[in-house]
């Protein structure tokens, strides 16, 4: 049994890599400054125009263009040091200073539009450290300070309703403003939210993979004790085969004892070696038709009364698989499962399916049964721990599929089975066999 991979215990620091990442997400940066470009233009070209129709646009519009340019820059990579915490906070710096130079152009703390400095502070503190989102808070305190005392003022055409568009103005820049941080955080919650799934994913994936070693040290250990009571057992049967007086149909059992008992100690053999083959990132291709009958073959072969149907698309011998002994239990597992359940839902008698295809561009295994089913809920908690319900087979041998499945880079899933019962579907990355 292999401890976790290095990769394994570095998922939780790269899931929360990744929720980091997100928070710094600069394409929501970007968005945001294309909302300002767009609120300066349309002030610029609408608003004053209409209200003020002598005062000049082309302050206005140049601080919106730049400010477009800017944008455009980042968007293209160009500065790339932007990036990261310390990046986006001089970008929300840029955006404080380039909403400070619009408004002095465009009537100061007078302009409704003053409270579009809050959503950038809002963005800030959402993603920020504490040091800069106070900080990016001063600069936005002290530019409406500065605007206070120095800005262009704006004379409207119809002074006896300034304070009615003033009013007007203030309401459609709350307007903004609120729609704007609400869109931001909600986004930026979501992407958290994922993230943090990610994240607990793989901090359960590598709690099982903990499992799954100390439960490979016991195996271990048990395989060294079955030895000998094995050993005892071989003994046995060997001396009643000796007997002539038995009845033919007691022989027949004897023999199935033998089979079975020299089953038990090939297995316990290979353990050793099995342990030490190497995993899929090492090699142990195999033609997928032919790992499938072995696979089948070598159940089949400790169950020999189970009634098993294989059905193997002819393409699948030109494909390979990497497998190792983990996989190949897992497969096993899942048909073991398939034949307890329909001996569960007395029909010990129906054959469990195991159909192989090509299914693009991956070899899908699905082992078919006509059991009880299986709820959701028991499949998702038994893909990390076992789920206590032996006497339905899907205990330990279900994590355990899971990981060595997941551990190749490949799915598995259930499904219901029309008519009744489960359907295992196993889904593995191919490769070109070299016969």
């Amino acid at each position: 049994m292999d401890a976790p991979s290095a990769d394994a215990a570095g998922e939780p620091r790269a899931a929360s890599a990744a929720i980091a990442a997100v928070r710094l997400d600069r394409s929501r940066l970007l968005q945001l400054r294309w909302f300002s470009v767009g609120a300066m233009v349309a002030m610029a070209v609408i608003a004053f125009p209409l209200l003020a129709p002598g005062h000049p646009a082309q302050p206005l519009l140049g601080v919106a263009l730049v400010l477009a340019a800017v944008n455009l820059a980042l968007q293209a990579g160009l500065a790339r040091w932007l990036d990261g915490r310390g990046g986006a906070f001089v970008q929300l710096v840029l955006d404080l200073v380039a909403w400070g130079a619009f408004l002095y152009f465009g009537g100061g703390v007078t302009n409704p539009a003053i409270s579009l400095l809050l959503p950038v502070v809002a963005v800030g503190a959402s993603i920020l450290p504490s040091r800069q989102a106070w900080a990016l808070a001063v600069v936005a305190v002290g530019v409406y300070a500065v605007l206070w005392e120095f800005h262009h003022p704006v004379h409207l055409a119809d002074a006896a309703s300034a304070m009615f568009w003033h009013l007007a103005g203030m309401w459609v820049s709350f307007a903004l403003a609120a729609v704007t941080v609400v869109w931001f955080i909600v986004r930026l919650n979501a992407a958290i939210a994922r993230g943090e799934a990610a994240l607990a994913e793989a901090q359960a994936a590598r709690a099982r993979d903990a499992y799954v070693v100390g439960l490979g040290n016991l195996a271990a250990g048990a395989a060294h004790r079955l030895g000998t009571p094995l050993g005892t057992l071989r003994i046995l049967a060997d001396e009643m085969a000796r007997r002539r007086d038995l009845p033919a149909e007691v022989q027949e059992d004897v023999a199935l004892m033998r089979e079975q008992v020299d089953h038990c100690r090939d297995i316990l053999n290979s353990l050793t070696q099995e342990t030490g083959q190497q995993r899929a990132e090492g090699g142990g291709q195999a033609p997928a038709a032919a790992w499938v009958r072995e696979c089948v073959a070598r159940w089949q072969r400790l169950r020999p009364a189970a009634v098993l149907r294989l059905d193997l698309a002819p393409e699948l011998a030109l494909q390979g698989v990497v497998a190792d002994a983990s996989l190949g239990e897992a497969l096993q597992n899942l048909i073991d499962n398939a034949a307890n359940a329909n001996a569960a839902a007395g029909q010990a008698t129906e054959a469990v399916e195991v159909r192989g295809r090509l299914a693009e561009g991956a070899l899908r295994v699905e082992v078919a049964d006509r059991g009880p089913g299986l709820s959701p809920e028991r499949v998702v908690a038994a893909r990390h721990a076992p789920s206590g319900s032996h006497s339905s087979g899907m205990g330990v041998g279900l994590m355990l599929a899971h990981a060595a499945v997941e551990h190749h880079g490949g799915q598995l899933s259930f499904h219901s089975r029309p008519g009744g019962g489960t359907i295992a579907r196993l889904v593995l990355p191919l490769r070109m066999s070299d016969e």
